[in-house]
């Protein structure tokens, strides 16, 4: 693995952390502030910058950790959390978000001087408490280091400058001192790792560099560029965590022999030098073998990480220019990254145990795989079928079988809601910002699993639904306590399993849809004639309109009439249709109704002439032949199908799409009633063959996209059959009435 292919590991990780903190962050808000969870947003920046500093992205490492600083102050008490406070911190993770995307090269650098300046006010007190409430005590924080002393640790002969003149210690003012014991492993410099880097980042965590170990270092004659020598000890301020400090090595070389111990356990500083001395010998003695041991120990066994071993004690001495022996075994068996680390660590063996990361083009060729498998199965039943060999155990197995490693195979891809309901707070924090509206976010199942083909596609509309909700939806503060309603307005988004297909619903408390203000404006852009007669729902989907908006004034989040009808397309590419629930004065809901998977579909197949069509099973509400007194014509349109009491429009699949030689009388047909985005409807077919589920094959990427058609399908014997796109061809149908559709030139074309 190159370090191009780390990196990118980095960069899933960092993605995996925010969407982490986006979660916390809405804990927090949510009034839950307890250990756990303040814990939680620390650990992810924290983990964000180590990343960050090892690859070299220095201005994400650099605002991470002035952000990281205030999170460790909220932590430890210092910072008491406060609405203000909240506010700053959920504002640098916004910032933070971006540096993120700026060091994947999705975007410029964020300006982040400002959010600094904030930051470092905060450390200080100044997070906008009230008069009222107690100033936070002051904390003791070591000096910062000078940017001398950082950039020297860049350079081989000004850092042996620094060791022979070591830093003095400060005035002790808190805890004893962390002494850091560092020794890269022989493979440091493998896949681009540079050790250096951690040393700069003590450096800049406020650590001292006290002494170095030469006595590995060869003769000039046998030095292996490629490998690491030198040893460092240095003294790192007594306020850090012990956790914090190790942090810095979780990209080190596994065999990077690291020892953390308390100043006040090493005594040589106190001792006289030929103690200090003879404390050596016992360790140069030891074999290499010992100092890097790798045991195999209990996941719980602390042993691992000791904090109070005496044999460091001459790391510490003050005479120059020292030479540190490695420690004794006992003291050095927990390495950066070792056995007994990852084996105690819940992070790191829940990773290993639970999930493994596999190139999406290897996950996709497993299922176009499955998916011929599930053609050549019924190639075989077809066959089977034909020669009257009657039922075949085996083959019904086959079948069953088939199916479970189908809806196995589509388990792997598919991924929760979260990836994009973690998007959605940020969204709502900057229309609160733009439109002055207070907005409580709440969230409803979010770790409802879907391909992450849907996943991918429906970013888009549902931040148009977000904005439009927000915007168009909630009154202002002011509007709302007038009608005797909370200042804060309430979006709510969730997901949910239902028939087959998710259903994603973005809903809102504010002003509900006044249905008699769409009406004047759709018919003052010419939408509709003046005197048309429109049901409520017709209506309401009237805003799906191109170039329709009820805006009062063009702003950066709406008034071009281009969100909702940019939805609906979206939606209908997927395969799903939209619906609307509106009650004015108390707020509207949107539905969106979407497959599972664009991969595979449950399916009837039918015949229209010579030709063979597959309808999605999910829009399929009945099928039936009518009767003669069922059907009735009105004025020479469209036949009209009595369905218990309603009258339904019949469309004549074959007539629309050109297909010769297909039924032209009702009653003699078989009649298809569906479930629409306009509505209920009826299409006309010559007869049902089958009904199975099919492996959706793309017309875009084999042939071009056809308006009406949502794909195509192998059928059993080899033919091709064409998956009619429900909500396109019916809504294309209302619109053009009667005669030859556009879809005959199309595929005439």
């Amino acid at each position: 693995m190159n370090l191009d292919e780390i990196q990118q590991i980095f960069f899933q990780e960092c993605e995996e952390g925010l969407g982490t903190l986006e979660t916390a962050f809405a804990d927090l808000k949510r009034g839950r502030q307890d250990d756990e969870t303040i814990n939680t947003v620390f650990r992810s920046v924290h983990s964000i910058k180590g990343g960050a500093g090892a690859f070299g992205h220095e201005r994400l490492q650099h605002f991470s950790h002035h952000y990281e600083t205030v999170l460790d102050l909220i932590r430890n008490g210092t910072l008491p959390l406060s609405e203000p406070l909240i506010d700053l911190i959920v504002a640098a993770f916004d910032t933070l978000a971006d540096h993120v995307a700026a060091a994947r090269g999705e975007g410029a650098t964020p300006a982040d001087q400002a959010m600094l300046d904030r930051l470092a006010a905060a450390a200080e007190g100044d997070v906008g408490t009230s008069a009222s409430e107690p100033e936070p005590e002051a904390v003791a924080q070591p000096a910062p280091t000078s940017e001398a002393a950082a950039a020297a640790l860049d350079d081989f002969d000004a850092l042996f400058a620094m060791l022979e003149d070591p830093a003095p210690a400060a005035e002790p003012t808190g805890p004893a001192e962390w002494i850091v014991t560092i020794h890269p492993g022989p493979r440091a410099f493998d896949h681009g790792a540079e050790p250096m880097l951690a040393l700069r980042e003590l450096s800049r965590m406020g650590g001292r560099t006290l002494s170095a170990d030469l006595s590995e270092l060869p003769l000039l004659d046998v030095l292996d560029a490629e490998r690491a020598y030198i040893g460092v000890t240095m003294a790192m301020p007594g306020t850090l965590d012990e956790d914090d400090i190790r942090a810095v090595f979780d990209f080190a070389d596994p065999q990077c022999r690291l020892t953390v111990t308390r100043a006040e356990t090493a005594t040589a500083v106190a001792q006289p030098e030929v103690e200090a001395e003879a404390a050596v010998e016992p360790a140069v003695a030891q074999p290499m073998a010992e100092v890097i041991p790798l045991p195999v120990a209990p996941a719980e066994a602390p042993a691992a990480v000791p904090v109070a071993a005496p044999a460091p004690a001459p790391v510490v001495a003050a005479a120059p220019p020292p030479v540190i022996a490695p420690a004794p075994a006992a003291a050095t068996s927990a390495p950066a990254v070792s056995v007994v680390e990852a084996a105690s660590s819940p992070r790191v063996a829940a990773a290993a145990a639970q999930t493994i990361r596999v190139d999406l083009d290897k996950l996709d060729r497993l299922v176009n795989l499955v998916g011929e498998l599930v053609i050549t199965q019924a190639m075989l039943a077809q066959r089977l079928s034909e020669n009257e060999m009657g039922s075949i155990p085996e083959l019904s197995d086959l079948d069953h079988l088939t199916r479970e490693l189908q809806d196995s195979t589509m388990a792997i891809r598919a991924q929760p809601m979260k990836t994009v309901f973690s998007r959605v707070p940020r969204i709502i924090r900057e229309l609160e910002v733009e439109t002055g509206k207070r907005v409580r976010l709440e969230v409803e199942g979010e770790m409802t699993e879907v391909d992450k083909t849907v996943v991918e596609r429906i970013g888009e509309p549902l931040t148009h639904l977000i904005r439009n909700a927000v915007d168009h939806g909630l009154e202002t503060p002011a509007d709302r306590k007038a009608a005797g309603k909370d200042s804060e307005g309430v979006v709510t988004l969730s997901a949910a399993h239902q028939s087959g297909r998710i259903v994603i619903t973005v809903a809102d408390d504010g002003r509900g849809i006044d249905r008699a203000r769409v009406k004047a404006k759709a018919i003052e852009r010419g939408i509709i004639a003046p005197d048309a007669q429109l049901s409520e729902e017709e209506i309401d989907n009237l805003i799906f309109a191109p170039g329709f908006s009820t805006a009062a004034v063009v702003s950066n989040i709406s008034g071009r009439g281009v969100g909702m009808d940019v939805v609906r397309k979206n939606i209908q590419a997927l395969g799903g249709r939209i619906g609307i629930q509106s009650e004015l004065g108390k707020g509207s809901s949107f539905s969106l109704s979407l497959p599972l998977t664009l991969a595979v579909l449950d399916g009837m197949i039918v015949t229209v002439g010579d030709q063979t069509f597959v309808i999605p099973l999910t829009h399929i509400v009945e099928s039936l032949r009518p009767g003669i007194d069922e059907v009735h014509v009105v004025g020479g349109q469209s036949p009209l199908l009595d369905v218990r009491g309603t009258y339904v429009p019949v469309h004549r699949v074959g007539e629309q799409l050109g297909v010769t030689g297909a039924i032209a009388k009702p009653e003699n047909a078989v009649l298809i009633v569906v479930e629409s985005d306009q509505g209920q409807a009826v299409l006309m077919v010559d007869s049902i063959q089958d009904q199975r589920q099919v492996v959706v094959k793309s017309l875009e990427a084999n042939y071009r996209a056809i308006h009406g058609l949502a794909g195509a399908t192998i059928l059993g014997d080899g033919r091709v059959a064409l998956i009619l796109d429900v909500d396109a061809l019916i809504g294309r149908w209302r619109r053009d009435g009667r005669g030859p559709s556009p879809f005959i030139e199309d595929m005439a074309a």
